[in-house]
């Protein structure tokens, strides 16, 4: 009877795994942009997906409403286009992985590209939604800030494992991985969370 090891060691060097890895270079070097921006739309939408269904179940919606999912993975693609260009960028400007390297990325994509990409979310939502730009603004003003906040206990963290361990064509997808919570709670804040009147 085999071991474990001898069947893992088969199944390594299977054609399964070949054609995987394959698979894994066309996406992550030959076309690494069109990767990233579909991974970033798609788990978006799955996010506001499961945001949909919570409330669903919570008894404050009746029904999926898809338009809603689309928008939000259209906001996902947006991000996706921006991380993907910052990421090589920080790297070109921030090399290496060093300790002191990997703690500037983390302050720099905590200062510089969360509120580009907050702001791309609802700039992106607002225009889909035919918004007005000072509607847009003053969504902004009011929900981007909780966002911001979440950011701040969620990628810091996160990014750190990023910036370390990671190669940068791989960075977009582990993002992606930890943001599916992130993206529920960005559902959540920009249709659950109702604007304040401001008076003129």
């Amino acid at each position: 009877m085999l071991n474990r090891t001898v069947i893992l060691s088969r199944f390594l060097k299977s054609d399964v795994i070949a054609r995987c890895s394959r698979i894994a270079r066309v996406l992550f070097r030959r076309h690494l942009f069109l990767t990233n921006a579909g991974i970033s739309m798609s788990l978006s939408g799955v996010g506001d997906v499961f945001q949909q269904h919570y409330e669903i179940i919570q008894g404050d919606k009746e029904k999926w409403d898809p338009v809603r999912t689309w928008h939000m993975s259209l906001s996902g693609l947006t991000v996706g286009v921006i991380c993907h260009h910052w990421y090589i960028q920080l790297d070109r400007f921030i090399p290496g992985r060093s300790i002191k390297a990997v703690t500037k990325k983390v302050i720099a994509d905590q200062i510089l590209c969360s509120p580009v990409c907050i702001s791309a979310i609802f700039i992106t939502l607002g225009l889909l939604e035919k918004a007005k730009p000072q509607a847009i603004m003053e969504e902004l003003a009011q929900k981007g800030w909780r966002l911001y906040v979440a950011e701040w206990i969620v990628w810091p963290p996160a990014q750190v494992i990023n910036f370390y361990l990671l190669p940068t064509r791989f960075r977009v997808l582990y993002d992606n991985t930890i943001s599916l919570g992130y993206d529920i709670y960005t559902s959540y804040v920009k249709h659950e969370i109702p604007l304040e009147v401001v008076d003129r």
